[in-house]
């Protein structure tokens, strides 16, 4: 049986040929400081595929870099099951990616409460979507 709140290995997008359909598919929001770009697909094996970010330019420490990607993994790891449970209720999978988009470091309040907005509107695109 699968941890609840854990994060495998088969959750972690690391494919470079999905990252790159992720973003040519330009389906995507922002909840600041987060930008989320997605793709759903029906039903399969899978479930949800997460990838995180934060961009080399704004943050040129790579200590800043990896405590963000700490944060935005932490941020949906702890509340996953709301878009675990909105994607099996539509009969899809995806792959979504998270990007950190502030100038500054935000404090884990700030980040988890946009990750709650972010996954309470991906799982209803999710239901609201035609499956294809």
């Amino acid at each position: 049986m699968a941890k609840r709140f854990g994060l495998p290995k088969t959750e972690r997008l690391k494919s470079r040929r999905q990252i790159d359909d992720l973003f040519a598919a330009k389906k995507g929001f922002a909840v600041f400081p987060i930008r989320v770009m997605y793709r759903f697909f029906p039903s399969g094996e899978g479930g949800v595929q997460v990838g995180v970010t934060a961009s080399k330019r704004t943050f040129k420490k790579a200590v800043d870099r990896n405590r963000i990607k700490r944060l935005l993994r932490e941020a949906y790891r702890l509340q996953k099951e709301e878009l675990r449970t909105g994607l099996d209720a539509a009969g899809k999978r995806g792959i979504v990616f998270f990007l950190y988009t502030d100038k500054t470091v935000a404090s884990f309040d700030v980040i988890k409460a946009a990750m709650a907005k972010c996954l309470n509107k991906l799982s209803g695109i999710a239901n609201s979507e035609n499956p294809s």
